[in-house]
């Protein structure tokens, strides 16, 4: 077994382990699958992403055959996140996702990128399992909508996040500044209606300030300064 940086010439194995993985985890039909997969692993497109540093493909080979491979995102100055694991089912049955997790977390630390965000498909159980086993829990949960379809996406964070109480209009607020995403003017920072509660926003570090107002993308736009956090892999302009 062996994990290495993903390279250009391995997009027909990418996207041939990714299509394995979206039909035997999501309830996605064959033209979205085929779309997405063929955007975001094209040779063209992938060689692209590895050009940029805050960019990180792994992938895990057996003998020579490329059979997993992880991708993530460097997406604050200390927060990571892992987009997709994909591992082909007719090998899940080892120790690969395994291999990738903490090949990303690693890879990340030595960075000097200390937090790691995951974010999968509520329709997958065992996505969610699968980070919860790593000592993270379910910080969140967004609408995404793939191909004209709405579904929740959730985000799991380390069980043990430090928080900050912060009054807006008389009620209390909770900032978790070790999760942060990159807008355009500054950090967006992960806000806890409750210290230890569900995900209920994100709080603009440009000009301090509350941004809880998402569309189906999972755009967020600062009222306040116009700061915004780019859409997630499944924008449509993607697909």
């Amino acid at each position: 077994m062996q994990v290495r940086d993903a390279v250009s010439h391995d997009s027909p194995a990418l996207r041939d382990v990714a299509r394995r993985s979206l039909e035997a985890s999501y309830p996605l039909d064959q033209h979205t699958i085929a779309a997405a997969v063929d955007e975001w692993y094209a040779e063209e497109r992938l060689a692209e992403r590895l050009a940029h540093d805050e960019q990180l493909l792994l992938v895990v080979e057996e003998d020579g055959q490329v059979v997993g491979f992880a991708d993530a995102e460097q997406t604050g100055d200390s927060t990571a996140e892992l987009y997709w694991l994909h591992v082909d089912p007719s090998f899940r049955a080892e120790s690969y996702g395994e291999r990738l997790f903490t090949g990303v977390q690693e890879r990340f630390t030595e960075r000097g990128v200390p937090n790691l965000l995951g974010r999968v498909l509520a329709v997958n159980d065992s996505g969610g399992a699968f980070y919860e086993r790593h000592g993270m829990e379910q910080v969140g949960q967004e609408p995404v909508d793939i191909d004209g379809t709405e579904y929740a996406q959730e985000i799991y964070a380390a069980a043990e996040g430090e928080t900050r109480a912060v009054d807006v209009d008389g009620d209390t607020f909770y900032i978790d500044h070790t999760a942060t995403e990159r807008g355009s003017l500054g950090q967006f920072h992960l806000v806890y209606a409750e210290e230890d509660g569900n995900h209920y926003g994100y709080w603009c570090a440009n000009c301090e300030s509350l941004a809880n107002a998402m569309d189906a993308m999972g755009r967020i736009q600062c009222d306040g300064c116009g700061n915004s956090r780019k859409p997630t892999r499944w924008d449509a302009a993607y697909l």
